[in-house]
């Protein structure tokens, strides 16, 4: 006899999936000055997507550098001084997109006042501006614990862990997770330990597959007995 599929609660999490979309914008910067003037008033969607998009898109640079514009520097630029200090700028230091810009921008502009030239790159390596619109898909998977969650996490596809652990952030009224903002709503107690450590799990220095093993590995330290 099939199963049948208990009704949806107010308190089930619904896992979903995702794909960020780039878009063109049609700006493109050739040196150091026209990156800093471009960066004044681009979209903040191509500040989050040149700062997150790399998570979600195959990349085959120089990973020791975590966003677009620290790449840039580096590769097209060649000026590794910048592409150090612009590689270590973490996004999760600042509120808003907007103070993330204004970051990049006194970081392009110390470097300028610095220089006698200002670095430019070869026509072919031109920076172009792109912005993001994540995709979300429904993968009619629900959990109704966070023991099932556990259990759920280290099978969940990258654009899982992007969505509801990354993006979450984003656009959450208090920028926490999806997980613990579910599990603070319908499961106020009894996880204190196992939100702490999902908080200071440092997620933009790990690729989503690497970012995946240590959720897995957080929520089964805590619940180990499921």
């Amino acid at each position: 006899m099939e199963e049948l599929q208990q009704p949806a609660t107010q308190c089930d999490f619904t896992i979903q999936d995702c794909a960020l979309a780039a878009i063109a914008t049609g700006v493109e910067a050739q040196n150091l000055r026209e990156l800093r003037d471009r960066l004044m008033s681009i979209n903040r969607d191509s500040i989050y997507y040149h700062f997150w998009g790399g998570m979600l898109r195959p990349r085959f640079e120089d990973l020791e550098f975590r966003n677009d514009f620290a790449v840039w520097a580096h590769h097209g630029l060649h000026d590794p001084v910048l592409a150090e200090r612009l590689g270590i700028i973490d996004p999760t230091d600042f509120p808003t997109l907007d103070e993330l810009r204004d970051e990049l921008l006194d970081t392009i502009e110390e470097r300028l006042d610095e220089t006698e030239i200002v670095p430019w790159a070869k026509p072919e390596n031109r920076f172009h501006f792109i912005r993001s619109q994540i995709v979300v898909f429904d993968t009619h998977l629900t959990v109704r614990s966070p023991e099932e969650l556990a259990k759920a996490v280290p099978h969940m596809s990258v654009g899982s862990v992007f969505l509801h652990f990354v993006d979450a952030r984003r656009r959450t009224p208090k920028g926490t997770d999806d997980f613990r903002a579910w599990m603070e709503g319908c499961f106020p107690e009894g996880y204190e330990a196992l939100h702490h450590d999902l908080a200071n799990l440092d997620y933009f220095f790990y690729t989503l597959t690497e970012l995946r093993q240590k959720l897995a590995e957080v929520f089964e330290r805590h619940l180990a007995s499921i």
